[in-house]
């Protein structure tokens, strides 16, 4: 499985949005500055904000697509309190 994830960062008050296979792993590599030069490698307070479940990459990569394009704190609000939108985005994005 893939998945889309959206990082909280408090110091930065900024969201950071991405995709993995492995998502406690990339978490643990955001947290642990493993990409040290990155927007993620500026703080070490990034928690998992939202994350949703893909049936494949191109799934992920193309939610993701869609999120990023969305720009907007009130968007990625909405995808935490209302799941009917992740699942529209999951419908969406089928293979």
């Amino acid at each position: 499985m893939f998945y889309i994830y959206i990082l909280y960062s408090k110091n930065m008050d900024s969201f950071y949005v991405g995709q993995t296979l492995d998502l406690q792993k990339r978490v643990e590599e955001h947290l642990s500055k493993f990409y040290d030069n990155t927007y993620t490698g500026k703080t070490n307070d990034w928690i998992l904000y939202f994350s949703i479940e893909c049936d494949s990459r191109r799934q992920a990569i193309l939610i993701e697509s869609h999120i990023k394009k969305m720009k907007s704190r009130k968007y990625y609000e909405s995808l935490k309190t209302y799941p009917d939108i992740s699942i529209h985005l999951k419908n969406k994005y089928k293979d």
